[in-house]
């Protein structure tokens, strides 16, 4: 099944991903980009980008990547497992992710991803594991 770029933003338009402003820019074999504007709404109280903001773009990336990537017989999946290192933050601008997907395999899929600040360094490293659903 082929899903296009445009399906994909969609499927995320009213759920957590649209109300983010989160949008898919590429989506390849192994290989998803994304991208979310900073806004106000992003922020955690002292006015620094919360934590789950990042972390949403990064498992949105990596979500969509092994929903792409599902072995023969799956039919979805569900995070089990996720950890992020954060190494900077932003307080306005565009950050970009880029997920890769690490293994592959008939029962799991592991991603990683790394969130890039505005000023293209990056700001903070991800990894999910994915059980597929059958």
């Amino acid at each position: 099944m082929e899903i296009s770029l445009a399906d994909l933003n969609a499927a995320g338009a009213e759920v957590l991903p649209g109300h983010l402003g989160i949008e898919i820019d590429a989506a390849e074999a192994g290989r998803v980009t994304a991208h979310m504007d900073v806004k106000r709404h992003h922020m955690a109280p002292h006015g620094y980008l919360h934590a789950a903001s990042v972390i949403a773009l990064a498992d949105t990336s990596c979500g969509y990547g092994c929903l792409l990537n599902l072995p023969e017989g799956g039919t979805g999946f569900t995070t089990i497992e996720l950890k992020a290192n954060f190494l900077r933050t932003a307080r306005e601008g565009t950050i970009r992710c880029e997920a890769r997907l690490v293994h592959g395999g008939r029962t799991t899929q592991i991603w990683d991803a790394t969130v890039t600040a505005p000023d293209g360094r990056e700001m903070a490293l991800f990894r999910c594991t994915q059980l597929v659903l059958r």
